[in-house]
């Protein structure tokens, strides 16, 4: 029996290996890019992007291996009035024709409590890279969906300047700036674990 347990032990190494480690893709579907800005010093403006796709690979034996890289279509942003998407889109802000993604790479992943990760990286915006730094709900448990898929969840927040990233237009008037600089940015990403890749592909 004494010999008999190193033996099992070794052989459930990379069963648990794999359980701890894994690739999960943010799900487009079920996941919201969104931002929060204040307008004319008295109230918030908050609009959203409809596609925001990437990748989660997440070592939960040693967090500091995980990963994460995410990309927001900036072409679908919307706040709910034409006018001002339009004006959003245009190069006073955004210019999605010349940059029409938002993109997200991580350079370090830390747990900062219990579901609390802060994660490190770089955020390029209107062809502007700067670092930033997210801070984490979750991810939660792994779940199985209706099809047999597993999913997690998480909220990741940050706050940038946006004339840091080229974002320059304002009007003043007499309460202040039309449009405020500091910018809150939230997604709520929805993962599904990747597919194992086949070998050969």
């Amino acid at each position: 029996m004494k010999r008999l347990l190193p033996l099992l032990l070794a052989l459930a190494a990379p069963a648990l290996a794999h359980a701890q480690a894994g690739t999960w893709d943010i799900d487009p579907a079920h996941t919201l890019s969104s931002f929060t800005v204040r307008h004319l010093v008295i109230t918030n403006v908050r609009g959203e992007f409809g596609k925001t796709t990437g990748t989660v690979r997440l070592d939960e034996k040693d967090l500091a291996r995980s990963s994460v890289e995410a990309t927001i279509d900036a072409t679908t942003l919307n706040t709910r009035v034409p006018d001002r998407d339009a004006h959003l889109k245009s190069p006073d802000f955004f210019d999605v024709a010349k940059y029409p993604t938002i993109t997200f790479k991580s350079t370090k992943v830390e747990k900062i409590g219990e579901g609390k990760l802060k994660v490190t990286g770089d955020l390029t915006m209107k062809g502007v890279t700067k670092p930033v730094v997210l801070e984490v709900l979750g991810p939660t448990s792994a779940i199985k969906d209706p099809g047999g898929n597993l999913r997690r969840g998480l909220v990741a927040t940050t706050m940038v300047n946006r004339r840091d990233f080229g974002l320059n237009w304002s009007k003043t008037v007499e309460a202040g700036p039309v449009v405020g600089d500091e910018v809150k940015i939230e997604i709520e990403a929805e993962l599904v674990k990747a597919a194992p890749k086949q070998a050969g592909k």
